[in-house]
């Protein structure tokens, strides 16, 4: 016969195989969950803040290119005719106003069959405000030829553009910044472009490109350089 001394253990024993109660399991599960929401809330977080970071920085590489094409190409216009006058015989070698600009440039080896392209820069209208497109004809003797693709989207989303020029005088000292270019046989000694995105977080860089074979003629004037003038000095 066991005495009740020895019953205790077996007892004790009994209420510890039981295991956790319902309650404890649920706060259990509610902690854990909690700590998932919070992990993955994090994770969430991290990844929106890697591709916003990644946005950024794609498009500050894409304005850097843009940049570094029109730069290259603005520099490089040639005093070559692409359209001649029957009357007058007054040939144009560039075309400017605030929203168009037409001039002569030897393409990219990689983006031509080479040669001399007439080049135009336009802002236009599109769907998110204006953009800005860009065209490339192959000039031959007779004329520029129908482009071969369509206007390639170098920018979009634009709130405000315009090309400006800038005359120098005798004394190569820099004059007003004008919106039309009107001396079509000169190339503009300076030439800019002025963005505002309808995103303010986008910024586009002070653009001025000063054109190589526009600077030796900046102090003839021959012709009125410019009209209309939009800003100061």
């Amino acid at each position: 016969m066991t005495s009740p001394r020895s019953r205790f253990p077996a007892a004790g024993l009994a209420r510890a195989s039981r295991g956790f109660t319902l309650i404890e399991v649920i706060v259990a599960i509610s902690l854990l969950a909690f700590g998932l929401a919070l992990a993955f809330g994090a994770m969430r977080g991290a990844v929106k803040a890697t591709e916003r970071a990644e946005l950024v920085s794609q498009r500050g590489e894409r304005l850097r290119a843009v940049q570094g094409f029109l730069r290259t190409q603005l520099n490089a216009a040639l005093p070559i005719a692409y359209e001649l006058d029957q009357e007058t015989g007054e040939a144009t070698f560039l075309r400017g106003t605030s929203t168009k600009l037409e001039f002569v440039a030897l393409m990219p080896g990689y983006l031509s069959r080479g040669g001399p392209y007439l080049q135009t820069l336009e802002l236009a209208r599109g769907e998110r405000g204006q953009r800005l497109l860009f065209r490339h004809q192959l000039l031959t003797p007779d004329g520029a030829l129908d482009a071969e693709r369509e206007p390639v989207v170098l920018l979009d989303g634009i709130a405000e553009g315009s090309f400006e020029f800038r005359t120098l005088d005798a004394q190569s000292r820099a004059g007003a910044w004008q919106r039309e270019w009107n001396a079509p046989t000169q190339l503009p000694p300076l030439v800019r472009l002025k963005i505002r995105f309808s995103d303010e977080r986008r910024q586009w860089p002070a653009f001025v490109v000063a054109t190589r074979l526009g600077l030796p003629f900046g102090g003839t004037p021959p012709l009125p350089l410019a009209a209309e003038a939009v800003g100061g000095q």
